[in-house]
């Protein structure tokens, strides 16, 4: 599976770039928001999600860690393929995304093409918990919340407000915290969840 590719950037299509890594040419589908950031004859450096197809082996790229994390999470939706996953990242940052879904706004999520009303739906109820994990409590439903859950919560924010003070940017921020709660589960010390944060961010 490739996982990264570094390169000069080939050329750039609508919703795909060339990268030419040793003279060989790999076509990689990207966002919008990807995509701006590449210059022809550029140098590049993209993270990759490899999709094995019994037709064909699909290459998706992201200049962010978050990008692609949110590309992962958003594709465990049923109705949502690559191609919606990548229209959804063109129009909203990774940390919309995670806005929208934990105040349930399913406005913002019908915004992009090809995600209709029950569709962003769905996207609200499925990913509400992945939303809790990048940091980031629905606001509606916290008198609701358990103690322990709120308590997770805080020390979530907490930990992406650590980071942010370090200099890391939010979305890093969040992407590195949600795979770190993730790892460590819901009872993480904060010293712990910062500690193993910073160790993703040096990756």
């Amino acid at each position: 599976m490739i996982a990264k590719l570094k390169g000069t950037v080939d050329a750039i299509d609508a919703d795909s770039a060339v990268i030419d890594v040793n003279g060989v040419g790999y076509l990689v589908s990207a966002s919008a928001r990807t995509l701006r950031d590449l210059v022809v004859d550029g140098p590049a450096t993209l993270l990759v999600e490899t999709l094995v197809r019994e037709d064909a082996i699909a290459l998706y790229g992201f200049l962010e860690t978050a990008e692609r994390d949110w590309f992962r999470i958003l594709t465990t939706v049923q109705g949502v393929g690559a191609r919606v996953a990548l229209s959804i990242l063109s129009t909203l940052s990774p940390d919309e995304i995670a806005r929208a879904i934990a105040a349930q706004d399913r406005a913002t999520l019908s915004r992009p093409a090809g995600v209709g009303p029950k569709l962003a739906a769905r996207l609200a109820t499925e990913l509400r918990d992945k939303a809790a994990a990048f940091g980031i409590a629905p606001a509606a439903k916290a008198a609701d919340v358990a103690p322990s859950g709120a308590a997770a919560g805080s020390i979530n924010e907490d930990a992406v407000s650590a980071l942010v003070n370090l200099g890391y940017r939010r979305v890093e921020a969040f992407g590195a915290v949600a795979r770190v709660t993730q790892r460590l589960g819901a009872d993480a010390r904060l010293d712990a969840v910062i500690r193993a944060g910073l160790q993703e961010l040096a990756r």
